[in-house]
């Protein structure tokens, strides 16, 4: 059984937005395709100013006490899932690392953005 919430810890490298999980054999895996915008949106919503040093994102495919925004799923595309929050109001794509974390791609995804 998968947990029910997964932490990462996404950083800027090069000017990107990454995260690495040697949980899931992942190094640098890049948020792109407004999944980078999305965490800046979200960085800035809770006044985490070093964001870019590392924050933890923790998520779920269910919801959780405390969470601060909800992704909806929109359609499957360009290799990926494509997402989006009425918080922002632009879509986020999510690469294929989507699964090392979920069997399927989850109709709704709830995350929580803390400073470290």
């Amino acid at each position: 059984m998968a947990n029910a919430l997964m932490v990462i810890n996404p950083y800027k490298w090069e000017g990107m937005w990454v995260f690495d999980d040697d949980a899931v054999d992942l190094v640098k895996e890049p948020f792109v395709a407004g999944a980078d915008d999305i965490i800046d949106q979200a960085l800035q919503l809770k006044g985490i100013s070093d964001g870019e040093s590392g924050f933890r994102l923790i998520f779920s495919g269910g919801q959780f006490p405390a969470y601060d925004v909800k992704f909806d799923w929109l359609r499957e595309g360009d290799g990926g899932n494509w997402y989006q929050s009425d918080d922002f109001g632009i879509e986020g794509w999510l690469c294929p690392a989507l699964f090392k974390y979920f069997d399927e791609a989850p109709q709704q995804i709830y995350a929580k953005f803390e400073a470290k």
